[in-house]
């Protein structure tokens, strides 16, 4: 049972290993020259928020992170959960807090980069209200990415 989604350090009991878990699930699927995958360094920088869910224990069953990319946009990255943990809500769960924390950080537009081979997220985020944009940054050309937008309202 999920119990809870927070805010905390990239650097927090359970992370590394769902950022392991995530590295192992992306590059099973696609390249890694089309894996674009932060690290803990990158995101413990100040301009990235790191949400973990966790479960009545305390372990760590999903993350997701938001860049704040300082141009009036912000970037979903590192959405991971666990497969035993998956069809619970955590994902949903893990993007409410993404996007409620953008919002209040006054950013009107939210975009992510995810894989055509991953049919729940992209299920998932069109659910959610995210449209199908053009690639964009580090994204542009390459036929393993997928591109997606939603615009914020001001919390």
């Amino acid at each position: 049972m999920i119990t809870s989604v927070s805010v905390e350090s990239a650097r927090a009991d359970g992370v590394a290993e769902l950022l392991q878990l995530s590295n192992e699930f992306t590059l099973a699927l696609y390249p890694a020259e089309s894996c674009y995958l932060l690290d803990a360094s990158e995101l413990d920088r100040a301009e990235v928020t790191v949400f973990v869910g966790r479960d009545e224990v305390g372990a760590a069953l999903g993350m997701a992170a938001l860049v704040d990319k300082a141009d009036g946009t912000a970037e979903l990255k590192r959405m991971f959960v666990r497969p035993e943990a998956r069809g619970r809500g955590l994902a949903a769960g893990l993007l409410r807090a993404v996007e409620a924390q953008a919002a209040v950080a006054g950013i009107p537009l939210l975009r992510l980069e995810t894989g055509p081979l991953q049919h729940a997220a992209i299920a998932l985020y069109e659910s959610r209200g995210y449209e199908r944009i053009p690639n964009f940054g580090e994204y542009v050309g390459d036929p393993h990415s997928v591109c997606y937008a939603k615009t914020l309202r001001a919390a």
